[in-house]
């Protein structure tokens, strides 16, 4: 399935900064994240985050879980020795409690996604190994 590369067709949030300095190790090709919850009252960080097309981030988890809501483009979602899913716009994806996994964009189309940090109390997001090509390219073939 080919999808538009036109971003701006599918652009529902701002498009957010660029990721540059230390955050910029975790993330292979260049995203931008606009952050649109931050408020402590609520308890539930809410992030637009757009990859170009075969950008993707590290492998990683949360400690309290995480939810994606995708809203443009193709990507992909995998989990520590599992198949990885192919996410279009629509699709929801619930992450447990320190699983590990990543996300990106499909080689052929960038991807946008909105990320729900559940349980933030539970610390930081831990970021661990990069997704290697080999490892990308038999998901995107």
């Amino acid at each position: 399935m080919m999808v538009n590369n036109d971003l701006s067709e599918s652009i529902i949030f701002p498009k957010g900064n660029k990721v540059e300095g230390p955050l910029a190790s975790v993330f292979t090709g260049d995203a931008w994240v606009e952050m649109l919850v931050t408020d402590e009252k609520f308890n539930c960080p809410v992030y637009n985050v757009t990859f170009e097309p075969r950008g993707r981030n590290n492998w990683h988890s949360h400690p309290g879980g995480q939810i994606l809501l995708v809203t443009g483009g193709r990507g992909w979602y995998q989990e520590d020795g599992k198949p990885g899913r192919e996410l279009k716009p629509g699709d929801v994806v619930k992450i447990p409690s320190n699983v590990k996994h990543w996300h990106g964009a499909a080689k052929d189309s960038w991807f946008t996604h909105l990320g729900i940090t559940t349980n933030p109390e539970k610390g930081d997001a831990k970021w661990f190994e990069t997704v290697t090509d080999e490892e990308y390219n038999k998901l995107d073939s």
